[in-house]
C-alpha cells in the first residue's frame, strides 16, 4: 500500500471531516427533510467533493515542506545548489511556466513536484539522488518534474479527484438513506437516524479507497506523459532511460503517501492497482519507442 496516493488520503480525511461537521449542522436533516432529494443531494456532493479536493490542492506545497522537512534554495550557497536552481530555471523558461521553488531535502534517491498552479509549484531533490546520480541523470529528473508542472498535473489530478469524490459522497448518502429506512421501518420518527450516518461514513471510505483505483490510473499515465515532456525538454529520451534505469538498481524509498504520486519513483507497493507510478521496465519502453 506504499504507493496509495497521500494525496488521495488527505482528501478522504477531508471528506470525512466535512461529511461529520454537516451531521453535526443539521445539513443531512435539511436534505433528507421531505424524504431523499436527489437534486439538493448532487449539489451537496459536488460541493463537498470538489472543496475537499482542492483544500488538498491549496495544502499541497505547504504539507510537502512539511513532510519531507524540504528546505528551499532561496540562496544558493554551494556550487550544487546553484546548478539545480540554474537548472530548473532553464527548464521552466523553456517548458514556459513561472519560475517554481527548488528544494532539497534529506533522503533515499527521489524527487517531487507540488502546488496549486503552475505559477505556483515546488521541485524539490534529495540528497540520495544528487549523491547517486550523474548531472544529466539528475537533470532528466529534473525536466520530469517540470514536465509535471508544465502539463498542470496537480489540477488535473485534482479535477479528477473533485469528480470522483462527488460521486463517493452522492452514493454513500444514497446507501446510507436506504439503510436508514430500512432499520427504521414503522417508526414515527422523521429525519436520518444514527443509522444514516455510521452508514454515511463507512461508505465514504470504502467507496473513496475503490475510487482510487481510477484515480491512480490517472495517476500512472500522466507518469508517461512527464518522461515524454523530460525528453522534449532534454533533446532526447536517453537521459531520462538512464535516470530510470539508475533508478531502478537503487533502492528507492517511497515519499510520504501524500506525495506518492508527484515523485519520479514510487516504492513496491504490494497493489498494482493503486500505484502512482507505471514500472521502471513500461517507462523505459515507452521512452525508448520514443526514441525510435
Amino acid at each position: 500500500m506504499k504507493r496509495i496516493v497521500l494525496f488521495l488520503v488527505t482528501n478522504i480525511a477531508v471528506m470525512l471531516v466535512l461529511s461529520i461537521a454537516a451531521s453535526v449542522l443539521g445539513v443531512n436533516r435539511f436534505l433528507h427533510a421531505n424524504g431523499l432529494n436527489l437534486g439538493m443531494l448532487l449539489v451537496f456532493a459536488g460541493l463537498m467533493g470538489f472543496g475537499g479536493s482542492f483544500i488538498s490542492l491549496l495544502m499541497s506545497k505547504m504539507m510537502a515542506k512539511w513532510s519531507t522537512g524540504a528546505r528551499i534554495i532561496d540562496s544558493p550557497s554551494t556550487s550544487t545548489e546553484f546548478w539545480l536552481v540554474e537548472t530548473v530555471r532553464k527548464q521552466a523558461q523553456k517548458a514556459g511556466i513561472a519560475m517554481p521553488e527548488v528544494a532539497i531535502y534529506e533522503g533515499a534517491p527521489n524527487a517531487f513536484a507540488t502546488g496549486p498552479s503552475k505559477n505556483n509549484s515546488l521541485v524539490a531533490v534529495s540528497t540520495g539522488l544528487l549523491q547517486s546520480m550523474s548531472k544529466e541523470e539528475v537533470e532528466a529528473v529534473l525536466a520530469h518534474e517540470v514536465s509535471h508542472v508544465a502539463n498542470g498535473d496537480m489540477v488535473t489530478l485534482t479535477l479528477i479527484q473533485g469528480v470522483v469524490n462527488t460521486f463517493v459522497i452522492f452514493v454513500s448518502r444514497i446507501v446510507g438513506y436506504l439503510v436508514d429506512s430500512f432499520l427504521r421501518r414503522g417508526s414515527d420518527s422523521s429525519g436520518p437516524g444514527i443509522g444514516y450516518t455510521i452508514t454515511v461514513i463507512v461508505c465514504d471510505i470504502l467507496f473513496g479507497i475503490l475510487a482510487s483505483i481510477i484515480v491512480a490510473w490517472f495517476s500512472r499515465q500522466r507518469e508517461f506523459r512527464a518522461d515524454a515532456g523530460a525528453a522534449g525538454l532534454m533533446g532526447s529520451p536517453r537521459p531520462m532511460i538512464s535516470a530510470l534505469q539508475r533508478l531502478g538498481g537503487l533502492s528507492v524509498e517511497p515519499l510520504p503517501k501524500s506525495l506518492a504520486s508527484s515523485g519520479i519513483a514510487g516504492g513496491k507497493g504490494l497493489m498494482a492497482l493503486f500505484a502512482s507510478h507505471p514500472s521502471m521496465e513500461e517507462r523505459i519502453a515507452a521512452l525508448s519507442a520514443q526514441g525510435r
